[in-house]
């Protein structure tokens, strides 16, 4: 079985890059909705700053022992994709490596929120909105995971048959 790099990327990796990979590993449940305190323990949620943006880092491992990250890329969707892919290809590890959007599950809340909490430094304010936006898109977050989850165990059994 392939481990791979499981990157979930975002704007500023800090809301739903976070979210997703704490579903990804347990963190979070997968078929609820977390309250505010649960959000608030999960390592870099609404902590990122600018400086720690286009930084991997390690969220955990799954229960296939895949590594799951997340980074904040701002605005390089798909300069950011193409860099990593490039890389990949060129280190020959592109197989090993899975990257996620997380960009189509931000809702206004969350942008408001984070643009409060995270550029303006008043997290009082700006975390309980960007907390009730992450559970508004919760589900649709938690369903992106599932899917990221069924393509890898997809891709692992179409190697492992052609193995045998």
């Amino acid at each position: 079985m392939i481990r791979l790099k499981i990157i979930y990327h975002c704007f500023g990796g800090s809301h739903s890059s976070v979210t997703a990979a704490a579903i990804h590993v347990g963190i979070l449940p997968v078929d609820r909705i977390p309250t505010r305190e649960q959000l608030e323990q999960v390592p870099y949620f609404d902590r990122q700053v600018n400086k720690d943006h286009g930084h991997l880092r390690l969220m955990g491992i799954d229960e296939y022992d895949n590594e799951i990250y997340i980074v904040g890329r701002r605005n390089t969707h798909k300069e950011f994709e193409s860099i990593i892919m490039n890389l990949a290809e060129l280190f020959e590890f592109a197989d090993d490596i899975h990257l996620v959007n997380c960009m189509p599950y931000v809702n206004w809340k969350m942008v408001v929120g984070g643009y409060t909490s995270r550029r303006l430094k008043l997290v009082s304010i700006g975390r309980p909105i960007i907390v009730k936006g992450v559970q508004y898109s919760y589900l649709k977050i938690a369903s992106l995971v599932q899917n990221v989850k069924v393509q890898i165990a997809a891709a692992n059994k179409k190697i492992i048959t052609r193995n045998l």
